[in-house]
């Protein structure tokens, strides 16, 4: 399966495709992988049935259009009234080789190999030689077994850690000259100020030279203590349980993470469910074609991101998504995009005059009508410069213009008012 390019970079040939070669091997891995669970899991032919439509008519990634998306809690529901696996399987219960559960409880299934998910992996430089501690937990979740393995066929030693015991896991990591790290951000930074509290000079007494982060996004702020401070060279991929893993994962550029051409991803409007183009910003749906037994189409994982399609300088050719920017329940669609409340504070609050802010949407002559309203540290602050500047940052971050900023007195937006106000009544 691997396949080495003369600077040891790839993984996998899939990952180098052109883009018309991609569009065929998708289409056609999606065909053949609609036709089967349809015949064997029960829930599948139900929802095609629902929706008026035969596994005949998908045959391409576009006619996934056809085919509502099934989120988190229809899958609680569809177990609780088809206990175990909710007719998404599509291998009777006595040829199912494992489970894992995540909240819900939802029970998904596994086969005994994932190898592909290694590439996530050779991509954040992990090799024969590494010793890499896994500080996910290995019990009930998949996270634990599923990086275990991939981390094996990059050739690198596994330390079974799991989470928790700060001070152990510093003492594993000096006594086995571990090298690198997989866990949470936030878990790392918890070890690195663990470590320093107990005297230890991180770069002198331990070996740590890589991260690959998963589980929360990597805020820019902590891929600069750890790679500055540090010298640690830091990766993060995008995993959902529910589908099976990783959906997309950073290469060396660490400019957007690639999508695995082992799952159909498609980025949509939460609301209807139509697939939307480079740089529209909506939810992640995703569709597995490695795993046979598992009938989950078109998942919605409820987060918020867009896509590039260019190919990147590493040479891999897949579509990359941008990073997480929030919850679809924590947008607001605003002429047709998305606004999304974590950006929209981001590129707000990036101006220190600001104390707080509201963004009220409104309807007017039947035009959306975006306010934004700034309440200020300073009010002899140069209100016209400020105006400027936040417009720009707030259009180039959001990709939509407010239409009006009034600089408002201190105390005019109460504490839990701050944020976006949808004003709108659709009568």
């Amino acid at each position: 399966m691997a396949v080495r390019s003369k600077k040891d970079e790839y993984f996998d040939e899939l990952e180098t495709m052109s883009p018309e070669a991609r569009e065929k091997h998708l289409n056609s891995k999606l065909a053949e992988h609609v036709k089967h669970v349809y015949r064997h899991a029960p829930a599948v032919k139900t929802l095609f049935d629902r929706a008026g439509i035969s596994p005949d008519q998908i045959r391409s990634v576009k006619d996934l259009e056809k085919l509502p998306v099934t989120r988190k809690t229809d899958l609680v529901e569809m177990q609780k009234e088809n206990p175990p696996y909710g007719g998404v399987t599509a291998i009777p219960s006595e040829d199912v080789e494992r489970v894992f559960i995540s909240p819900g409880p939802i029970y998904e299934i596994q086969p005994s190999s994932i190898q592909w998910f290694a590439k996530s992996f050779w991509a954040a430089g992990f090799r024969k030689g590494d010793v890499a501690i896994n500080t996910f937990t290995y019990h009930m979740s998949p996270a634990g077994i599923l990086f275990h393995e991939a981390i094996r066929d990059c050739g690198a030693t596994v330390v079974v850690a799991g989470t928790g015991n700060t001070d152990l896991q510093i003492q594993i990591m000096k006594d086995l000259k571990v090298t690198g790290f997989v866990g949470t951000p936030s878990f790392l930074m918890t070890v690195i100020n663990r470590a320093e509290e107990m005297g230890f000079n991180l770069k002198k007494d331990l070996s740590l030279k890589r991260a690959w982060f998963t589980g929360e996004m990597l805020a820019p702020s902590l891929r600069k203590t750890f790679e500055g401070d540090y010298d640690i060279d830091t990766y993060q991929a995008y995993a959902v349980t529910e589908p099976g893993g990783a959906i997309a994962y950073e290469c060396r550029q660490k400019s957007g993470m690639h999508l695995m051409d082992e799952y159909v991803t498609e980025i949509v409007d939460p609301e209807t469910g139509k697939q939307l183009g480079p740089g529209e910003i909506g939810e992640i749906v995703t569709t597995q074609l490695f795993n046979k037994d598992w009938g989950l189409i078109r998942f919605g994982t409820g987060d918020l991101s867009s896509y590039v399609a260019e190919t990147c300088p590493c040479g891999r050719t897949a579509g990359r998504i941008t990073g997480i920017v929030g919850r679809a329940g924590d947008a607001v669609k605003v002429r047709g995009m998305f606004v999304v409340a974590k950006q929209a504070e981001q590129a707000i609050m990036s101006f220190s005059q600001v104390t707080r802010y509201q963004l009220v949407v409104g309807r007017r002559q039947h035009r959306d009508d975006m306010t934004l309203k700034l309440e200020l540290k300073d009010t002899s602050a140069d209100k016209a410069k400020l105006t400027e500047g936040v417009n720009k940052k707030f259009q180039d971050t959001c990709r939509i213009k407010a239409d009006k900023i009034e600089f408002v007195e201190a105390g005019s937006i109460p504490e839990d008012k701050q944020g976006i106000v949808d004003e709108r009544k659709w009568e």
